[in-house]
């Protein structure tokens, strides 16, 4: 492959707006984030085989680990999971991706949820205009997650395609 000077420049461009983008969600969810959830992140990673269970269930719900992933890490970066926790759910989510794909192997379909991500990304920004503070937090939150959940289904990156 030859990469030029542009390609560089690309780079170093969806890396920052990668790293902008998880601080702006870590930034909401440390807003959003109360003891209430505090305490729902807790119980469902109470101990290894839970934080697998979670992972593999919201994998499986969302159909992909990368944005799973990116919760979890952002959810680590607001201080409401440690480590071994993060690294039980993210287990989990790889789980949850292989058993997919031996389901569509074997079963021979897949449901796809690159026809609706651009809505949802859509009625995430309408959150954003939310007059209550935890609403628009949740929303600029869900509005992230849900446009590098489009961005990876619409680039073919993702479980998409």
């Amino acid at each position: 492959m030859n990469y030029g000077f542009y390609d560089i420049l690309q780079l170093f461009g969806s890396l920052g707006l990668f790293l902008f983008g998880m601080k702006v969600m870590s930034d909401a969810l440390m807003a959003l984030a109360g003891n209430k959830m505090r305490k729902i992140l807790a119980t469902m990673t109470s101990n290894k085989f839970l934080g697998i269970l979670t992972g593999f269930f919201i994998t499986s719900i969302i159909q992909s680990s990368s944005a799973t992933t990116l919760m979890v890490v952002s959810f680590a970066n607001a201080s409401l999971l440690t480590l071994v926790e993060s690294i039980s759910v993210i287990m989990g989510a790889n789980i949850g991706t292989t058993i997919t794909a031996w389901l569509i192997t074997l079963l021979g379909f897949k449901v796809s949820m690159s026809s609706i991500a651009l809505p949802l990304v859509g009625l995430g920004f309408a959150f954003t205009f939310a007059k209550k503070e935890h609403l628009k937090n949740g929303g600029v939150y869900y509005w992230l997650c849900r446009f590098v959940h489009w961005a990876t289904v619409s680039k073919g990156c993702g479980t998409g395609y």
